[in-house]
């Protein structure tokens, strides 16, 4: 009976969630290679300074701000898992242009197109997993897609680390290319998606409503969910202060080691690191964390581990980069299942898209000042300086939510667990 039941509750075998699962691990490795290979070859080898690596993001962002809800309400209306289909496709098109590109002006606009792929593809891989997993899985879908993305943060920037001291960026970009061709064949095995639980679908047809009404209802609940909105407001704030300084690592890394290339993909290799064995850790936990001291401690962590690099001064031991990465990581694994997964969680399945289409634009939208505005403080003041402060911003913003995660998040996680699982219950509650 026990064996069974761990059967019947593990997403190990949902071999339709497996597929998708494993195609998304491939795309999301090789965008860590992809990632580090673009910092080193505009940052060390082009030579560019912390404006120029501030449009970096400004470019990746900008499709996101203007297509992110419109891509939340595609993602709930089209065919799912063609559209990821084509998001591969086409991404590994993109992706092998980016080879050619000479310079800043031919590779930022081959970035946003190859962002406003993306914009796509995100919330459809979201409401393609709400879908096909049970309401009891979804904790281990959120931990589960947290991992592989953490844990492509270890694998791809040390391979990339590898790949670069003997190669060009090129071959990483490369690798990207054919990882996502990887990804669609995977995704081409999927022939039929059989859902574990049917979705909520509203009294008329999504085929007959305007997508103007559907997007106009995705916002409309959104901000009626106190959990929700306060979420998406809190993930604005956090993301704001720490995008200042997140396409500004190889300008501070440049100052601490100018020779070392692979520092920054060692770092990453430890934050990766220090994400996957919290979010393992969370899992087993369950929901006995509330939102607060998940995403407050997280972004303390966070703020603690940034200021910290902006301490260390050149001549340093590189041991305290792999330990701060480790730290930053441990902060970037709690918030990251903690987000996903209220949203998930306090999402109707037929708004699910939308609502991460959402999260897309408005997380999106910081992308644009921040960056800039990170870039012109540290020509400015310095790369350490900045850290910084904003690391102490990012502390101070964590605490907050640490005090008062109670009145952000009024609805526990393991009080909307009970709720699902004995919704006759809730629903007389409610009636009290």
């Amino acid at each position: 009976m026990e064996a069974t039941s761990k059967q019947s509750t593990s997403l190990l075998h949902n071999k339709t969630y497996m597929r998708v699962y494993s195609a998304y691990a491939t795309a999301t490795f090789g965008d860590w290679f992809d990632t580090l290979a673009i910092q080193v070859m505009v940052g060390y080898r082009w030579q560019a300074g912390p404006l120029a690596l501030a449009l970096i993001p400004v470019a990746i962002a900008l499709p996101s701000i203007l297509l992110g809800s419109v891509a939340g309400v595609a993602a709930d209306r089209l065919n799912k898992l063609k559209l990821m289909r084509i998001c591969d496709l086409l991404t590994a098109v993109l992706t092998v242009l980016v080879l050619f590109a000479p310079s800043m002006v031919w590779l930022l606009p081959v970035l946003a197109l190859r962002s406003a792929i993306s914009t796509v593809n995100v919330p459809a891989q979201q409401s393609l997993t709400r879908s096909i997993v049970r309401e009891d899985q979804l904790l281990q879908a959120s931990s589960l897609n947290g991992i592989v993305n953490q844990g492509s943060k270890i694998a791809g920037p040390l391979l990339g680390g590898v790949a670069l001291s003997l190669l060009t960026p090129q071959w990483c970009i490369l690798l990207n290319a054919v990882l996502r061709v990887g990804s669609y064949l995977l995704l081409l095995s999927v022939k039929n998606i059989h859902t574990e639980e049917q979705p909520l679908l509203p009294e008329t047809p999504s085929e007959k409503i305007p997508l103007r009404m559907l997007w106009k209802e995705g916002w409309s609940f959104m901000l009626r969910s106190r959990v929700l909105l306060n979420t998406m407001l809190f993930g604005f704030a956090g993301s704001l202060v720490i995008q200042v300084i997140d396409f500004q690592f190889t300008s501070l890394f440049r100052a601490y080691s100018p020779t070392n290339e692979s520092l920054l993909g060692w770092m990453i290799a430890a934050s990766g690191a220090g994400a996957v064995l919290v979010i393992l850790l969370l899992s087993k936990i369950g929901q006995k964390l509330a939102y607060g001291w998940r995403i407050g401690g997280g972004y303390t962590l966070i703020g603690l581990s940034v200021a910290g690099l902006g301490l260390l001064q050149p001549g340093s031991p590189e041991l305290w980069v792999l330990l701060l990465g480790f730290l930053l990581g441990t902060g970037n694994g709690m918030v990251i299942v903690a987000f996903n997964y209220c949203l998930q969680k306090e999402t109707p399945p037929h708004m699910t898209g939308r609502i991460f289409g959402i999260q897309n634009t408005v997380l999106s939208a910081v992308m644009i000042a921040a960056p800039l505005l990170g870039g012109l403080l540290v020509e400015l003041a310095g790369a350490g300086r900045i850290f910084i402060n904003f690391g102490i911003l990012q502390m101070i913003l964590g605490l907050a939510g640490l005090l008062f995660g109670r009145l952000l998040w009024p609805v526990q996680p393991a009080a909307a667990e009970d709720a699902a699982v004995h919704p006759a219950q809730g629903r007389a509650e409610q009636q009290g």
